[in-house]
């Protein structure tokens, strides 16, 4: 990988065209997105773009979307004017990766592509390893591709399974699912003990390979051998061609993908502590939700704890404060404690991920089965905080440099304020370095950090992210460490200068 620690921009690709068909007053496809956009998300520094839910999905998905009374009353609360034609099924409910025809299909997406790189960015597709649509053709031609049950599952589980006609006859097909909720009835889970199925797979994934830069693959541990055993066990068992279940699928479709293109990207969405276990089976980056739950219950302790972990775990892990999964940041955190999460999420290593909407301070988070979102205002003190944030980030150490996490003490005896702050250096060259300070608590507080430069001389600190300006002995430095005085929230990312 050229890019050490990039950032990337989700959009949802449905939802942004919808709202650039009504500036336009017609349909708008992937054709329509205007360069001066795609130069503004260049300008602000990221390195790819996701653009989300591309693929062709088909009426069976909507249908079901339709049908289900839960999903059409979150639809109406998130959306007080809501109309049925806003529903348009699930973007993970794919029934082919191809471009949808709605998008401008195939050659729309090439020429976006060809614009992103003439900007410097990268584009990344969905890749859905679990399930398919309901009308996927496979459930026709290939039903043996999928987890199939018995008449007394259908009984017992008819929210998990589904009679079906294929090419085969009736079948009953099982519901994509995870091993701890119901199934989602827009999909049919595929069956990863089916060698043909697994081959299948990779030659959508090496397809997907030539179109995109990257995939960010959906929930990419329910395909681990002993999640999937957990999930199916014997329900997994084809009647022949069997394959061992210690047997993981990722490790050779990501070497074949790799050995062809090898600055593809793969991104694992992935929970309950596999993040690891994913970056060892050949993912680049996976979803690091622990920290994002760590900020989001503002335990500094508990983010400092997991900042130790392995470097290479840290320099693999996908920062965020929001994602279509999650609620929206604004909504999330109070004001000072969303930007002092956003300071600490990302200056630290790893892949930084926005979410389109996240800089302008949106706060309603919509169903995956909409087409549609309500307006809203931009929060002007969001929008420049993120600004600053992003322009600092552009910076090269942050970019490219190496990760320090520091130590810090307390400012005198019986002061417990300093295990609020979270502080770490980043630095290129003698005189590429910064250094980060967050008291990532609801008290103002004060404590010393451990000087992490050398000690000789005198040094000039610049915060790039507010008005501060100081000047330091090196020798005082080394001696005690910087002292800080901050108030609760409060964050700083002092430019280090000697002078």
């Amino acid at each position: 990988m050229s890019l050490v620690y990039p950032s990337l921009y989700q959009i949802n690709t449905r939802v942004w065209l919808r709202e650039l068909a009504e500036t336009l007053g017609r349909p708008a496809t992937l054709n329509d997105v205007p360069d001066y956009y795609l130069d503004g998300v260049a300008e602000l520094g990221f390195d790819y773009v996701w653009f989300l839910g591309v693929w062709q999905t088909g009426p069976a998905g909507r249908a079901v979307s339709l049908s289900n009374p839960a999903l059409l009353e979150e639809c109406r609360r998130s959306l007080p004017d809501f109309k049925e034609e806003d529903v348009s099924g699930s973007p993970f409910a794919v029934r082919s990766y191809a471009v949808h025809e709605d998008f401008g299909g195939p050659q729309a997406l090439e020429n976006l592509r060809g614009r992103l790189a003439l900007r410097g960015l990268r584009l990344i597709l969905d890749f859905v390893p679990n399930h398919t649509a309901p009308d996927h053709p496979w459930v026709f031609s290939h039903p043996e591709y999928y987890v199939q049950g018995r008449s007394e599952d259908l009984r017992r589980e008819p929210y998990n399974y589904r009679a079906v006609e294929t090419g085969q006859g009736p079948l009953i097909l099982a519901y994509g699912r995870d091993p701890y909720f119901s199934g989602w009835p827009d999909t049919f889970q595929l069956n990863y003990r089916h060698p043909g199925l697994r081959a299948a797979m990779a030659v959508e994934l090496e397809k997907i390979a030539g179109l995109a830069d990257g995939v960010r693959c959906d929930m990419a541990m329910l395909i681990l051998p002993e999640i999937f055993d957990r999930t199916w066990g014997e329900r997994s068992q084809p009647p022949d061609d069997s394959l061992p279940l210690d047997e993981p699928f990722w490790p050779e479709a990501i070497r074949r993908v790799k050995e062809k293109n090898p600055d593809f990207l793969f991104m694992a969405e992935v929970y309950w502590d596999l993040e690891w276990a994913l970056m060892q089976q050949g993912f680049d980056y996976a979803y690091d939700k622990r920290l994002y739950d760590r900020l989001e219950a503002q335990a500094a302790s508990a983010v400092r704890r997991h900042l130790l972990a392995d470097p290479e775990y840290q320099r693999r892990s996908i920062r965020f404060l929001e994602n279509h999964d999650e609620p929206r940041a604004a909504a999330t955190f109070p004001p000072a404690v969303h930007q002092a999460a956003a300071v600490v999420a990302f200056f630290l290593p790893g892949l930084r991920f926005f979410h389109e909407g996240q800089l302008e301070g949106r706060r309603i988070k919509i169903s995956m089965h909409l087409g549609r979102r309500p307006r809203e205002p931009v929060a002007a003190d969001l929008e420049e905080f993120y600004q600053w944030l992003l322009a600092v980030l552009k910076r090269a150490e942050v970019r490219s440099g190496r990760w320090r996490l520091l130590e810090t003490c307390p400012a005198w005896e019986g002061n417990p304020t300093g295990e609020q702050f979270l502080c770490w250096a980043w630095e290129g060259t003698p005189d590429s370095r910064l250094l980060v300070a967050v008291n990532y608590g609801p008290l103002r507080g004060q404590t010393f950090v451990t000087w992490p430069f050398e000690p000789d001389g005198l040094f000039r600190l610049r915060d790039l992210l507010g008005p501060y300006r100081y000047e330091r002995e090196g020798a005082d430095l080394a001696d005690r460490g910087l002292y800080l005085d901050m108030p609760e929230w409060g964050y700083h990312a002092f430019e280090v200068k000697s002078i």
